[in-house]
């Protein structure tokens, strides 16, 4: 027998017993007919592979197409009923236990049998050039009885008549720059503003306070459209008809009961002692706001003030031409505000190691309209996340902290939901919760990700972002293969430095973030994929409008569900990595490092004014100093910690779970009471932006022009006062149990 033949006898005798011991081990090891079949055995690692690869476009499409079926404005059956119990539904099949928390609150709804008008009034009675009272339907999607024709959610209400004055975007600077340089005193007119720089409250307000009876909002071509492209259904940019809907309510949360939750034992204010607007206000389209500016008497504006309308743009007041000066502009407003329950949804599951410590992620649920965008494309991606982290508890993965999701009601009536159960909660949320995760909308492009972040957040945001694939294939080619390759080719911090991380802005307003920062101090994060900002539009063409539809994403944002799925994937391992890492992902020095940022910004625009006025900025250098050293002796700390301790593990994800509660001043940023985090918060003026010290930044706005200047100093004084005590305070939870290193040791 040649060495051939024997080497394939042999294997196939190999074989043959294989067979024979593996026939024998099945029949032994056989379940008996009683014995239900065996489970597949638990994966004991790779979860975080697991839970990211579990996301699937399909789900996030399917989901999102039933979302957006039908208009779901908070208050109403669709949301607080339909809406409900379809998320209900899902949690509970995905694993979460489920809870409801109701609230009563204040909504505003327009007439629906006497819808809001804007018209010229001739001297003789005769109205004239009247607005459209709903958007034009271009396409089927938009079909439906259950569409809130655009309004503005608590505006003022009633019939004004008075002459026409632009605006501009109705900022400070612009009432500023109308009277004092062109002369024109708004007080007393209508005026007309364009969408887009603040939040549209804020123009209400004011254009309130500068004395105009009534105030119309469009949204001009030139900041949501382009010179080179169509329209809907022709394009993604808005058509001339598309109004902006939005409320007005610049103290977040439910306006009649500030600072406490909106439940059966609440107090409530009388709707006359809240801060809403009392001048009537309403949005049009362009094509509409052409009809009024176009027949405009007065000077032209500046060039900085020209919007994208084929006219000349023209200061008023008043009509000039055919119509002559005697004709007015009315407004007729019929919006009216009531009370309504609201929802919000809980699914959790409670953490294997540390049930009390909890990691909290979000979205909220009411739309204007169909809301495909702006929340439901966010909703669809947290339905899909707790589909994936079920799914990974199912395989046996022991979450060590609780996972909580959050579907927020009435977040666009002024952030309403999240802000009332906050509110009830705090006392519980101050000690328990390490860090809150939001998705508003899951896209509203395909360029990029935009983060916003507490500083202390950044590390965990940016190596979760390394092992998420590219959604964008001629990156690939380019040899960019994760989403941070990405992020930091399109968005850099640093664009003149080839190696520059992505950017990560700070957290302002204007989503359920709010209150956990502003009210909580929970460290926080909110994230979209947006598109390419350099083509200079204000925001997504379509916001808030009839024409945010399941086809219009489709179509024009995310065909495949891909970018939706790249943010799912991120803020899915953010979370894990926040809920299972023995020592929270959470980086002081990366919090210090922001601060000496945002300190050399500061000082670089007001050095000058403040040493003038006897400011010792070296009092802030050494504030901040000290805070980098305490933030970099807790992380040497860590270092050299024995994880085996479990309490001093425990006392040190405590120290760093608590800063940026350190940072809230219950006492509110200068008059403004519903923010408290005197690092980062909304700019005095605009509830979007975020402002770095915004106390002492609002106490330095305008103030060469104030005629009062020792009571202004006096507050900067203050505001200063406030920084340094809250930043030294903040660095003395970083050290060991007796702080020994504070403020007081400041030696001029």
């Amino acid at each position: 027998m040649t060495s051939t033949n024997r080497v394939v006898l042999l294997s196939i005798a190999c074989i043959a017993g294989g067979i024979v011991i593996g026939f024998l081990i099945g029949w032994f090891t056989r379940p008996s007919e009683e014995s239900p079949p065996a489970a597949p055995p638990p994966i004991t690692d790779n979860f975080a592979e697991q839970i990211r690869d579990e996301i699937k476009e399909s789900n996030i499409e399917e989901f999102l197409r039933y979302l957006a079926k039908e208009p779901h404005i908070a208050g109403q059956e669709v949301d607080e009923v339909k809406l409900v119990e379809y998320m209900k539904t899902k949690w509970q099949e995905y694993g979460f236990h489920v809870e409801v928390h109701p609230y009563d609150v204040l909504l505003s709804y327009p007439d629906k049998n006497d819808s809001n008008i804007i018209s010229v009034l001739l001297e003789n009675g005769t109205e004239i050039y009247q607005s459209e009272a709903s958007e034009k339907i271009l396409d089927e999607s938009q079909i439906s009885d259950k569409v809130t024709n655009p309004f503005n959610a608590y505006s003022g209400t009633g019939d004004v008549e008075g002459y026409l004055v632009y605006v501009n975007y109705a900022r400070v600077e612009d009432f500023i720059e109308l009277k004092r340089e062109f002369g024109v005193d708004p007080s007393g007119h209508v005026c007309i503003s364009r969408y887009g720089r603040i939040f549209r409250g804020s123009k209400a307000i004011l254009a309130e306070d500068n004395g105009c009876i009534g105030l119309i909002l469009y949204s001009d071509p030139i900041d949501y459209t382009v010179p080179w492209s169509g329209v809907y259904p022709d394009d993604w940019y808005l058509p001339g008809t598309g109004a902006e809907r939005g409320n007005l309510h610049i103290v977040k949360g439910d306006p009649l009961t500030p600072q406490y939750p909106a439940i059966d034992t609440a107090w409530r204010m009388y709707e006359n002692e809240t801060q809403l607007p009392k001048i009537p206000v309403t949005p049009i389209g362009y094509d509409d706001a052409m009809k009024y500016l176009s027949r405009m008497g007065g000077s032209a504006v500046p060039n900085e003030w020209r919007g994208g309308l084929n006219i000349t743009y023209k200061l008023g007041p008043g009509f000039e031409g055919a119509l002559n000066e005697t004709s007015k502009i009315k407004m007729h407003v019929t919006t009216k505000n009531q009370r309504a329950v609201v929802h919000n949804i809980f699914g959790y599951i409670t953490g294997h190691k540390e049930p009390d410590r909890y990691v909290l992620i979000g979205n909220h649920r009411d739309a204007w309209v169909f809301g495909a965008i702006d929340p439901s494309s966010g909703t669809a991606a947290l339905l899909e996340m707790a589909r994936s982290l079920g799914s990974a508890v199912e395989r046996g993965w022991k979450p060590r902290r609780t996972i909580i999701l959050c579907s927020w009601g009435a977040e666009e009536y002024g952030i309403l939901g999240s802000t009332e159960w906050v509110e009830e909660f705090q006392k519980l949320l101050t000690s328990r919760s390490v860090a809150y995760l939001n998705l508003d909308l899951a896209v509203i492009g395909n360029y990029t990700v935009d983060m916003l972040a507490s500083p202390n957040l950044n590390e965990v945001i940016l190596e979760s972002s390394k092992t998420i694939p590219t959604p964008h294939e001629s990156e690939i080619t380019e040899g960019r293969y994760t989403m941070y390759d990405t992020w930091a080719h399109r968005l850099p911090k640093d664009p003149s430095d080839p190696q520059s991380v992505p950017l990560i802005k700070t957290l302002g307003s204007g989503s359920d973030f709010t209150p956990f920062v502003q009210v909580a101090g929970v460290s926080s994060l909110s994230t979209v994929y947006t598109y390419d900002e350099s083509i200079g539009i204000s925001y997504y063409p379509v916001y808030h409008s009839v024409y945010e539809t399941f086809d219009y994403v489709k179509k024009f944002v995310d065909p495949d569900f891909k970018f939706s799925k790249s943010i799912v994937q991120l803020i899915g391992e953010v979370g894990r990595r926040l809920i299972d890492s023995p020592i929270l992902p959470l980086n002081c020095k990366d919090y210090a490092a922001k601060l000496q940022e945002d300190k050399n910004s500061f000082i670089a625009h007001y050095k000058k004014l403040l040493v003038e006025h006897g400011f010792d900025l070296k009092q802030f250098d050494y504030a901040i100093g000290n805070f980098t050293a305490a933030a970099k002796e807790l992380h040497n700390k860590i270092k050299q910690i024995d994880m085996t301790n479990e309490l001093k593990v425990r006392a040190i994800n405590d120290q760093l779970m608590q800063l940026d509660r350190a940072f809230i001043d219950m006492n509110g940023i200068g008059e403004r009471i519903n923010f408290r985090h005197v690092i980062y918060a909304p700019g005095l003026h605009d509830s979007y932006a975020s402002s770095a010290f915004p106390g002492l930044v609002d106490s330095l706005f305008d103030i060469k022009a104030d005629n009062n200047q020792a009571d202004r100093w006096r507050e900067v004084e203050r505001q200063y006062s406030i920084l340094l005590y809250h930043i030294g305070s903040a660095a003395s939870t970083l050290r060991e149990v007796v702080p020994v290193k504070g403020y007081s040791n400041y030696n001029k």
